[in-house]
This record gives C-alpha cells, sequence and structure tokens, in this order.
C-alpha cells in the first residue's frame, strides 16, 4: 500500500510484537517503534522503571537514539510502550503522547493493544490502566464507542459470555490470581473493567458474534442506544475474530489484545502474503536471556537444558551482594556461544521469587535481575550474538533499551504471539555494522521447545 493506514499503541514491549506478529500474517508490513519516536533524541540516558515480575521502582538506562525514518511501504506502525505497570496518570500520557504522533503520520485507525490476560496496574485504589487509557483515547478522538477483548484463540486466550478463559480454565484459576504486581481474581471482563471506567460497559455475547458482522454491528447500535460506550466481545475462535473484523471497520478506536489483529487488516484490502514477514538473511551467533518466571518459561528453560543446551542460572542474592554477575556470564559465555546457542536465565519458580524478593525487597530485586540481563544481553552482542532470543516483558523493555534499539521490522512467527523482529544495524549499534535478529517472548506464550524451535525459524 505504501501508506500508514493502522497506527497501534502496546502497553509492553512483548505485547507490541505479538500485536505485529498477526498484523503481519494477516498481511500487514508493519515496524515496531520502541516508544514515540519524537521521544527518542539522541541525549543522556532515560530511565524506565521495572523489577522483577513486574513492579515498579528501579532505573534502567535507555541508550539515547537518533530518530530513525519509517519504512516507504509500511501499512502499520505499532508503538511499543511500557505503560502496564505504571500508574494511570502516566499511562494515559504516554499513551497520548503516541496517540499523536500516529496521528501526524496519518493512521486512519487506532489500536489499543493490552495483554490477552487483561491486567494492568492493580494496587490500592488503582484498578487497572485498560479503562483509563480506553477512556482517555476515546476522549482524544471524539469516539463514542469502542469494543474490548482480550481473546486470543491460537494462544488459548477465548472469551465466553463475558468470561476470560486461559485454556480450559477461568482466568483467576489459571495462576493469574497469584501474579505479584497485577493479580487477577474476577476471570468476569464486563465487571472487570466497568470498576476501571467512568462509562458504561456491555457485552456482545457468543450468540450475536456467530451471526456475523451485520448482527454484531446491529447489537453495537442497541448497546449505544442503551447508553453503553464500550462492549466487551466474545471469542472462542479465530472465525469468531474474522466475524468481528468487519464490523470494525469504521471505528475511530479498538481495543483488544492481538488476536482482533488477524481481522483488520482485510478493511483495508489487504490479504496474507509471506512478503509482509520477509526478512534479511540471519547470520552471527545465538542466545537467549530470559527474567521472566511464569510457567510456560520455566518449562522452556527446562526443556532447553534437558535438550543438552548450555545454561547458566543468574542468582539475585548473588548480585545484591556486590559480584559481577554479569561478567562472569558473559565470561562463561564467552567460549561456548561460538560453538552453540546459549541460555543466561534468572527464571524461577514463583516461590524461589517470592523468597528472593522477601529478601531484598520486591523493587530492589527486580532492579538488579533486569539490570544485570540488560547488561548481558548488550555483552553478548558485542560479543558476536546476532540471533536473540528475549523472554519476558519487563526484561524484553530492559533489553532493547540497553540495545538502543528504537525500530524493528516485524518478520515470520516462532510460535503464535512471537516473531522474529529484524533491528538494522544503525538501530542496534552492534560492534560490526551488521544489523541483528531479535525476539521479544512474552512470558506466558510459546511451546515447551520455544528455545531450541526459535532459532530454526531463521536457519
Amino acid at each position: 500500500m505504501g501508506k500508514l493506514v493502522l497506527g497501534c499503541i502496546a502497553d509492553d514491549f512483548t505485547g507490541a510484537t505479538d500485536l505485529a506478529n498477526n498484523l503481519v500474517r494477516a498481511g500487514m508490513r508493519v515496524v515496531q517503534a520502541i516508544g514515540v519516536p519524537e521521544a527518542r533524541r539522541a541525549g543522556p540516558p532515560q530511565a524506565s522503571a521495572r523489577p522483577l515480575g513486574g513492579q515498579r521502582g528501579h532505573e534502567v538506562p535507555s541508550v539515547g537514539a537518533e530518530i530513525l525514518p519509517l519504512d516507504a511501504d509500511v501499512d502499520a506502525v505499532v508503538v511499543a510502550l511500557k505503560s502496564r505497570t505504571i500508574t494511570p496518570a502516566e499511562a494515559i500520557a504516554q499513551s497520548l503522547d503516541a496517540l499523536r504522533w500516529l496521528q501526524a503520520q496519518g493512521a486512519q485507525q487506532i489500536y489499543f493493544k493490552y495483554c490477552s490476560t487483561f491486567d494492568s496496574t492493580f494496587t490500592g485504589e488503582v484498578r487497572g490502566n485498560i479503562g483509563p487509557v480506553t477512556e482517555a483515547l476515546m476522549e482524544a478522538l471524539n469516539c463514542d464507542f469502542t469494543i474490548a477483548t482480550p481473546a486470543f484463540p491460537d494462544n488459548k486466550r477465548t472469551v465466553f459470555k463475558g468470561y476470560l478463559f486461559a485454556g480450559d480454565v477461568l482466568l483467576n484459576e489459571s495462576g493469574m490470581q497469584n501474579h505479584p504486581l497485577t493479580p487477577m481474581t474476577d476471570a468476569n471482563l464486563v465487571r472487570v473493567l466497568q470498576a476501571q471506567c467512568t462509562r458504561k460497559v456491555g457485552l456482545i455475547d457468543h450468540t450475536v458474534v456467530a451471526r456475523g458482522d451485520a448482527a454484531i454491528t446491529e447489537r453495537i447500535a442497541q448497546l449505544k442506544g442503551e447508553g453503553v460506550s464500550i462492549a466487551i466481545v466474545d471469542a472462542v475462535s479465530n472465525d469468531d475474530l474474522l466475524r468481528l473484523g468487519p464490523a470494525l471497520a469504521k471505528m475511530p478506536l479498538v481495543t483488544a489484545g492481538s488476536g482482533v489483529a488477524i481481522g483488520l487488516p482485510a478493511n483495508f484490502g489487504l490479504s496474507p502474503s509471506s512478503q509482509a514477514s520477509a526478512l534479511p538473511s540471519a547470520s552471527g551467533l545465538r542466545a537467549i536471556v530470559s527474567g521472566s518466571c511464569s510457567l510456560a518459561t520455566n518449562r522452556q528453560v527446562l526443556d532447553f537444558i534437558q535438550r543438552g543446551g548450555a545454561a547458566l542460572a543468574i542468582d539475585p542474592l548473588r548480585i545484591a551482594a556486590g559480584v559481577d554477575v554479569a561478567a562472569e556470564a558473559l565470561a562463561w559465555a564467552a567460549p561456548l556461544v561460538a560453538r552453540q546457542p546459549v541460555l543466561v536465565y534468572s527464571t524461577a519458580e514463583a516461590g524461589a521469587v517470592k523468597s528472593v524478593q522477601g529478601k531484598l525487597g520486591v523493587e530492589e530485586a527486580g532492579a538488579m535481575v533486569e539490570r544485570t540481563i540488560a547488561a548481558i544481553a548488550r555483552g553478548l552482542v558485542d560479543q558476536g550474538v546476532r540471533q536473540l532470543v528475549v523472554a519476558g516483558g519487563e526484561t524484553s523493555g530492559a533489553c532493547v533499551q540497553a540495545l538502543g534499539i528504537a525500530q524493528m521490522q516485524i518478520g515470520p512467527q516462532i510460535d503464535p504471539g512471537v516473531p522474529w523482529c529484524h533491528a538494522r544495524a544503525e538501530a542496534a549499534k552492534t560492534t560490526d555494522g551488521a544489523g541483528m535478529h531479535i525476539a521479544l517472548k512474552s512470558g506466558n506464550f510459546g511451546g515447551d521447545d520455544f528455545f531450541t524451535k526459535a532459532f530454526t525459524v531463521l536457519a
């Protein structure tokens, strides 16, 4: 097409690549920007705050970077923010900055992307960011109605009668009820979102969705007549999302997880094409860094080790004791990475994470671990790694910032929600002037063999 038609705002870095992945699969050429491009000017390091498990409080230095031009042929841009676990006021400010930039680029429709577990800041009286950001974007766009659904059936996130399921269980029975910062103790999304909104929230249930876009459009009109401004939408299959797509064609703002993205490119006359995911050829050494403590990532670490992979665990207590763990890890990796992929991880089971947090404090534990993993990622790239997998949303943010990556082209899917991306040499600031491939994996995504399979996709 050669013209930006869809502007997207994602509330974390892995969520941004998740969304971009689905858009590419449906035929859009997509670039992901790390932060609002106009805000990334050369200068002193900036700070962002996220510790282990998503807590706030520490500072991860962000490398100053020049503004890079967007591809001339881009159809969509996803602006990746780190706004999921900050205060609603901060999340609104960042999201409105992204909106203004996307509007200046000519975006015809805005997509606010959040996690498929529908979680965001939840502390004290703060009930979450999703509702406040949605309402702020609606106000800015003069939008009187939008939808909300985190459904992503390919990753076993479905919505039925307004209730969010993770696999075969309700969200609040899936482990998310124990999340250290954004616990989800209620799977009823109408109720969850209404607690965050001043506008009235309603439901478009599966019986309507099953009848197609005309029925969905009719239901939207009915809800608007009842004073509803935001509607949770049921979706238990990709077919439901494809039926929803046409009904959203004229909606200024869409809010959703990444699943809804599969039904939007057709509204702009686009269809799946292998050209949309084409990336430069891969070369260089291979490595994985992981800070996620999700059940899925724990399984992936174990699978990699059981297959004979070279892996090194990071001990937060040794970091706290003043040991230069990053230097140790890089010294360990140096002779190995030339022969095989290496994995450096702080991934641990929930009990172990809580034990460390109890000794060091939640914020300080996370701060140290993320700084260390980001330094290791930077060091691995300096050693010649040009194919890097990063596991964990907050870890991905810290690593991308440490690498100074400002924009990435989105490529082929590894597993649902996780694509390979490519950063040009001037974006990745590699020592040899070569570009690099990077995959940012949400903690909950990917099969058990993800760390092994990822590199076969680029082979």
